[in-house]
C-alpha cells in the first residue's frame, strides 16, 4: 500500500530532521553493505572460467606450467565463491563523546586468537599443579 502525500511529506521532513540532527547516524542508516552476494559468484565463475581456458590451453600445447596456472587460477575463484565474507563487526564499536567525535574501543575488548586462548589454558594448568 503506497503512503500518501502527507505521508510522504513528513517522513521526508523526519529524514532532514535526522541529517541535521545527527548526519554521522544518518550516513550510517543510508550505507549500503559491501558487494552483493551475486558479486562475489559472477566474479568466481569468470575466474573459474579463465582457470579453465588456461588448463586447456596448457594440455592442448604441451605446456605443463599453463596448465598448473589455469588449474591454480580456477581452485581460487572455487575458494572465492565458497568462503564466507567478512563479517562486518558486531556491538559497540567504541563511544561516542559529546562533541560528536567517536572513540575506539579499548584493545583490551577485541577477541583474542586460537594461541592466545590456548596458552592463557596452558599457563593456567601449570600454575594449578603448583610448579
Amino acid at each position: 500500500m503506497p503512503l500518501s502525500e502527507y505521508e510522504q511529506r513528513v517522513l521526508e521532513q523526519m529524514e532532514r530532521q535526522l541529517t541535521s540532527d545527527d548526519p554521522r547516524l544518518a550516513n550510517t542508516l543510508t550505507r549500503r553493505g559491501g558487494h552483493r552476494p551475486v558479486t562475489r559468484y559472477v566474479v568466481a565463475g569468470v575466474g573459474a572460467a579463465v582457470g579453465l581456458l588456461l588448463l586447456v590451453v596448457g594440455a592442448a600445447t604441451s605446456q605443463p606450467w599453463v596448465g598448473a596456472i589455469g588449474f591454480v587460477v580456477m581452485f581460487a575463484a572455487v575458494a572465492f565463491a565458497f568462503a564466507a565474507p567478512r563479517a562486518e563487526r558486531a556491538g559497540p564499536q567504541g563511544t561516542v563523546a559529546p562533541d560528536g567525535s567517536v572513540r575506539r574501543a579499548p584493545a583490551a575488548s577485541k577477541k583474542r586468537g586460537f594461541m592466545a586462548r590456548f596458552e592463557e589454558r596452558w599457563d593456567r594448568r601449570r600454575d594449578g599443579e603448583g610448579r
